[in-house]
């Protein structure tokens, strides 16, 4: 991964600065797969970016705080982030992760979530 350290840091503040979707469209290969936990994955940047939408749109906000720095070797990186859903009625909710990312070139090919969806019900 060419400037791997720079390419890293300028994706996660396109998270923390909450353009989710634009990240996607900007950093995933079109082939690219995201696995939540152990379901099956998701593949292709369009079904992605779509997956996002529909995930934002069910919040009245969702922020991103990326805890530490990212670990990076070779093509693979490893950040933990906490996000924050909020509902419309107020509620939020946090969850925090690891995203486990293998990189092609300047392009995120894989991503694997690791979390604890009880998170969630708190």
């Amino acid at each position: 991964m060419c400037g791997a350290s720079s390419i890293v840091e300028a994706f996660a503040r396109r998270l923390e600065d909450g353009d989710f979707v634009g990240a996607i469209l900007d950093y995933y290969t079109p082939d690219a797969a995201t696995h939540e936990n152990l379901a099956a994955p998701v593949v292709g940047r369009d079904k992605l970016a779509d997956k996002e939408r529909r995930v934002l749109a069910a919040f009245k906000e969702v922020t991103a705080v990326r805890i530490g720095p990212s670990l990076i070797d070779g093509d693979i990186v490893a950040s933990r982030w906490k996000f924050s859903f909020t509902n419309a009625e107020g509620v939020t909710r946090t969850l925090e992760e690891i995203a486990w990312q293998t990189w092609r070139g300047n392009e995120i090919i894989e991503e694997r979530f690791f979390y604890d969806p009880k998170q969630l019900g708190r």
